[in-house]
């Protein structure tokens, strides 16, 4: 079992909204994991928005960013890293980092984690809410590249909805690395789990839950041409 030593601070403005957002969103979809939930329960997602966005923090839908992107819904991001089973000491690429409320989260589950983004707008607020954090690489990157100077990962978490993973990305992961990613399949996003084997560059994913998701840039299939 995954485990966090968490202080809830359970004196801050937001612990209540996020105690609600836990009871009413989370568990009533199936994330229990009690480091996880520890995890949510500790971390302010508003610090993770722009002001404007405060009010909206615990809200069960995406939040716009600007540019064409979006944070995902909390429970999005929190049923991809429970697929993940992520556990302390493990190496985590993550794609599409946005505000860095994700890479928060795994790194108070114990990981050691990569967190790429190519927006620098959405990076400078990660950088300022993961100041201290020691525990987050933050690398200004396109998506679809990755990170591979940091390379090889225990797993690999895509907050964000691709409509397949590049073989850039599976190539950066060690023999039997775990995959949670959004999906995209004309208009409707799925979330969805795999593993890689051996030297694969390519991963049969399995949709595992029918959630909101948002769309990440540079992941589309190219057009195949007939004749």
């Amino acid at each position: 079992m995954r485990t966090a030593t968490i202080d809830p601070a359970t004196s801050d403005a937001g612990y209540t909204a996020r105690r609600a957002m836990i009871d009413n969103q989370v568990r009533t979809n199936d994330v229990v994991e009690p480091g996880l939930v520890a995890a949510l329960l500790a971390t302010p997602r508003e610090e993770f928005l722009p002001p404007h966005l405060h009010a909206a923090a615990y809200t069960d839908r995406a939040l716009p960013l600007g540019n064409g992107r979006a944070l995902n819904p909390a429970l999005t991001t929190a049923r991809l890293i429970d697929d993940a089973r992520i556990s302390a000491g493990q190496s985590v690429l993550l794609i599409g980092a946005a505000t860095g409320y994700a890479a928060a989260l795994l790194a108070k589950l114990g990981a050691k984690v990569t967190a790429v983004e190519q927006d620098a707008g959405l990076l400078a607020i990660a950088s300022a809410a993961l100041a201290d954090n020691d525990a987050v690489t933050l690398v200004e990157a396109s998506l679809p590249v990755g990170a591979p100077d940091f390379a090889p990962y225990d797993a690999l978490i895509i907050d964000g909805a691709v409509e397949s993973v590049p073989a850039a990305l599976i190539e950066q992961l060690r023999d039997g690395a775990r995959i949670a990613a959004g999906l995209a399949d004309r208009g409707v996003t799925r979330l969805a789990r795999g593993v890689r084997v051996g030297t694969a560059t390519t991963i049969g994913l399995l949709a595992f839950a029918d959630l909101e998701c948002v769309a990440l840039p540079g992941f589309a299939t190219p057009p195949r041409f007939t004749f």
